[in-house]
């Protein structure tokens, strides 16, 4: 029978209302299921390779598969053309390109970007879609190794470790500090007055 709420009559009973509740979390999963925001991803192709040039793209693979209803999980394919994150503003730089086996993390836009990819410039959407992986931007590795070659801050101070070499370029150089010159003696020289060649 219904029930009286205030004077008024109603048909809504605990067992609706609790299965419109369900109906309507169902629906909010849903929708949400569609939004996508930040994914781990593998990197598997780079277009650049530390030289100096534009900012390139990556193909790149999510990490997390779908599970469907019944639990099944399917992987996901290659996402191809992504761009990614570079520290620059202006001219200036640090190029540390993404290399293929990279496990880093990709943004997905909520519109379409393929426009601005394309020009460089503001510009519409270039589809209706939203929420979609074919929009997504790699930002930097969240899992790896410890790194062999780099730069690193610390209460001690900074270090720079190469495996290679370090070459520094520049029409002039400043540094404060020791000048290594004036505190290094080499013994066994007999002193003069005669003037050294220049630098080779």
């Amino acid at each position: 029978m219904s029930q009286s709420t205030s004077g008024f009559q109603t048909n809504r009973t605990a067992a609706s209302s609790a299965s419109e509740a369900a109906r309507f979390q169902l629906l909010v999963r849903t929708l949400l299921s569609r939004v996508r925001t930040a994914m781990p991803v593998e990197v598997k192709a780079v277009t650049n390779a530390g030289g100096v040039s534009a900012v390139g793209y990556v193909d790149i693979l999510p990490l997390v598969s779908q599970l469907d209803g019944d639990g099944t999980v399917y992987p996901h394919g290659i996402i191809y053309n992504v761009p990614y994150m570079r520290l620059q503003g202006g001219g200036n730089a640090v190029i540390l390109d993404p290399q293929v086996g990279d496990i880093g993390m990709a943004v997905i836009c909520d519109r379409d970007i393929s426009a601005v990819k394309n020009s460089g410039q503001q510009s519409p959407p270039g589809s209706k879609r939203r929420h979609d992986m074919s929009d997504a931007v790699y930002l930097s590795t969240i899992i790896g190794a410890a790194p062999t070659q780099y730069v690193r801050f610390s209460d001690e101070g900074i270090a720079i470790v190469s495996q290679v070499a370090v070459d520094i370029q520049s029409p002039t150089l400043k540094h404060n500090g020791v000048n290594i010159g004036d505190t290094h003696a080499h013994g066994g020289i007999e002193r003069g007055g005669s003037v050294s060649d220049g630098p080779q």
